[in-house]
């Protein structure tokens, strides 16, 4: 490859690499931040939730209309809000500010596994290890929506990293050596012994993470200290961090907003949170979203990707590397991390990422080790299937707009080809053994290949986003009254429409329209019948102003609305 790739040497020292982590995130996080419609159906329950508490004033209880949302804690809500009053107003269909907050978690949590990873490991690996992070499929798509995942992530990379410190730290001055272990380069940073601030910063965002997603991250910091204490038969090193304070400390956090919220519901809210969400997630396939043991493994090159190129074949080295000290507790984070989800009966594709920071690390001090395990037959003959993934997005950055959109765009062939290229460099330099080149050409082909999808392609695709088709079309007619849907209840069409938007069947859409004969019906097709039916019996005389087609994908079938209006005099 003719293309030249900046060395490490000139990307790392002082400030500088997280700057260019910074400049990274800003240009993978930012395209599609704002155009992106609502994404069904968590991303709209959350933006809707947060829209009611900013227009009651009610920022304990959580619900979206009338129903109440017993699904997580109020942290991500609260984040929101506050970003929307800043930035915006309850009124304003503007997706951008409820998401800010997750594409800042995003960057934080990058940075944060590079201040972390630097100490651990050094700062060239660290920089790569955070760059693979930044650029994994996972993070750039949770960066996008506003939800807790993004959130959630960069308060385990904060609560994982000060654990890391204090395990290091404490093991290598048991065995009087001057640095942590790192991965065994000179530049890893000696590990000084973290102090009373380091252990309260852990026990806050421990509290502050039960705020945000409840038992995620303490069961997360749990299983990685049970496995360390039985790797080593000892826990010593927990005593710095005075375990038994700082549970009070992050009781402390969370408890107030438990209190607050079981006195507002009679005690309604945590029950249901718990028999209504977490159970049945643990113990079933909660709301069709199941899988089987393995399932993230199999689904590891395209939710890593662009890095699983390189963090796939130094998977299988990883766990030869316990010995390590930085390595062992990155395994103690991630093994059972990865494990406990596989077990999970409920499956969906972001559980995995608290995981993907501590493989991000250790894969990256391999490839600057440079293993035998990247240059063996096996290792080239994934990166030749590893391209495939990059060939099927390019693919689908012209087939997507021709049928879900408006058609074929001239423009998707260049994209699709600078994809391709993209794909093709760090493959290329991986095949010849130029590991470290190949790690920085990843961010070439995310670059290529995340703002394409997130500001041009997805944004355009009509026919997947038919609340945003239905609302457009309401807009233009105009609703004198709360717009009714029938058999069309997905929650992105009432944050389009406004808090006051009814869901009902067809019978009670024409009841409703009788009642407002100056509002509008949105009708999905399967409700056509008892809508007619019922407006015929009403004496209504209907008035058709268009219809939208297309592709309902939370229910993966096809749906067409039409939107009626009674017919003025």
């Amino acid at each position: 490859m003719s293309l030249a790739i900046p060395s490490l040497d000139r990307l790392t020292g002082g400030f500088k690499p997280y700057a260019l982590l910074s400049l990274f995130c800003l240009m993978l996080f930012a395209p599609g931040l704002a155009e992106l419609p609502p994404m069904d159906r968590d991303e709209s329950r959350f933006m809707q939730a947060t829209r009611q508490m900013l227009e009651t004033g009610d920022y304990i209880r959580i619900q979206f209309q009338g129903e109440m949302r017993a699904k997580k804690p109020a942290g991500a809500y609260w984040l929101q809000a506050g970003s929307v009053g800043l930035l915006s107003h309850p009124a304003s269909t503007q997706t951008w500010p409820y998401r800010l907050p997750s594409a800042l978690a995003a960057w934080a949590a990058v940075l944060m596994t590079f201040a972390f990873g630097r100490a651990l490991i050094g700062e060239r690996p660290a920089l790569i290890g955070a760059m693979l992070l930044a650029a994994c499929t996972m993070l750039v798509s949770e960066a996008h929506l506003a939800k807790t995942d993004a959130i959630l992530l960069a308060l385990v990379v904060a609560a994982q990293g000060l654990l890391a410190r204090f395990y290091v730290a404490a093991r290598a001055k048991d065995a009087a050596a001057p640095s942590g272990g790192g991965c065994g380069t000179s530049s890893a940073s000696p590990i000084k012994m973290p102090g009373t601030w380091e252990a309260l910063a852990f026990w806050l965002v421990q509290g502050a993470a039960i705020l945000v997603k409840g038992p995620v991250v303490p069961v997360i910091s749990l299983l990685t200290i049970a496995a360390l204490g039985i790797a080593d038969r000892q826990v010593r090193w927990l005593v710095p961090m005075r375990p038994v304070l700082g549970t009070i400390v992050a009781a402390a956090i969370a408890a107030p907003w438990f209190a607050a919220v079981s006195q507002a519901t009679g005690g309604a809210f945590v029950g249901e949170a718990v028999k209504g969400d977490l159970l049945p997630k643990l113990l079933g396939a909660h709301e069709s979203h199941g899988g089987y043991p393995g399932q993230y493994l199999a689904l590891s090159v395209v939710l890593l990707w662009p890095g699983s190129l390189l963090l796939l074949p130094a998977a299988t080295k990883m766990w030869g590397q316990r010995h390590r000290l930085a390595f062992r507790v990155l395994l103690a984070w991630a093994v059972p991390t990865w494990i406990m989800f596989e077990l999970i009966p409920t499956k969906l594709p972001h559980y995995v990422l608290p995981a993907f920071p501590a493989l991000a690390l250790m894969g990256a001090a391999l490839v600057i080790e440079g293993l035998e395990a990247f240059h063996t037959k096996w290792a080239r003959a994934w990166y030749g299937l590893w391209c495939l993934v990059g060939l099927t997005l390019a693919g689908l950055v012209v087939a997507l707009p021709i049928v879900l959109g408006g058609g074929f765009v001239w423009l998707s062939v260049p994209a699709a080809l600078g994809i391709v290229l993209a794909t093709l460099l760090p493959a290329t330099l991986a095949w010849r053994g130029r590991l470290p080149e190949a790690a920085l050409a990843l961010g070439l082909t995310a670059l290529a290949t995340y703002p394409v999808l997130f500001q041009g392609v997805l944004p355009s695709l009509d026919r997947m986003f038919l609340s945003r088709g239905a609302a457009q079309m309401v807009k233009l007619v105009g609703s004198d009254g709360p717009v009714v849907s029938a058999g069309f209840s997905e929650p992105s069409l009432v944050f389009w429409l406004g808090t006051e938007t009814k869901l009902a069947d067809g019978s009670a859409a024409a009841a409703h329209l009788a009642a407002n004969r100056r509002a509008l019906a949105v009708v999905e097709d399967k409700q056509q019948a008892g809508f007619l039916g019922r407006a015929a019996e009403l004496g209504l005389v209907l008035e058709e102003f268009g219809r939208i087609d297309g592709f309902n994908y939370s229910r993966g079938k096809r749906a067409a609305l039409t939107v009626y209006g009674v017919k003025s005099p």
